[in-house]
Parts: C-alpha cells; sequence; structure tokens
C-alpha cells in the first residue's frame, strides 16, 4: 500500500503549480495570518555576519559568481 499524501502536500503540490506572483501573495497571505510573535523575520547576528562575509568575498573576488543558469547547467552535467 502506497503513501497516502497529508493535506499538507496536497496543498503544496497545488501552491506549485501557480504562477510565481500568486505563490508570493499566497506566501504572504500565510504569513499575515500568523500569530504576532509566533515568528520573526529579523535577520540574526549570525546571518549578518554570513552576508558580511560574502559581501566581502565578491568584493574581493569580483568574477568569481556563478549565474543561475551556470549552476544548473553545472548540476545537470554532474548528475
Amino acid at each position: 500500500m502506497g503513501n497516502i499524501p497529508s493535506a499538507r502536500d496536497r496543498l503544496l503540490a497545488e501552491a506549485l503549480q501557480l504562477p510565481v506572483e500568486e505563490r508570493l501573495s499566497l506566501a504572504e497571505a500565510i504569513r499575515d495570518s500568523l500569530p504576532e510573535g509566533s515568528y520573526s523575520d529579523e535577520l540574526t547576528d549570525e546571518m549578518k555576519a554570513e552576508l558580511d562575509r560574502r559581501l566581502a568575498d565578491m568584493e574581493e573576488n569580483p568574477g568569481d559568481e556563478y549565474t543561475w543558469k551556470e549552476v544548473g547547467e553545472r548540476l545537470r552535467r554532474h548528475k
């Protein structure tokens, strides 16, 4: 007998079929429905430090970044 998808899995599958703008709108509506204080969209000190580290690396090593297209091509080659 196979696994029966949960309501969450079914909703997620349907949501992922929506256009990007509608998914963003849905995500915002869900976030806005959460009780105040139940989540934080503030960056932690750890997150800020990582962003600072990445920015410094980018500034010290210009040109060593990859586009999303290049990343996708590299991943497909390694399959």
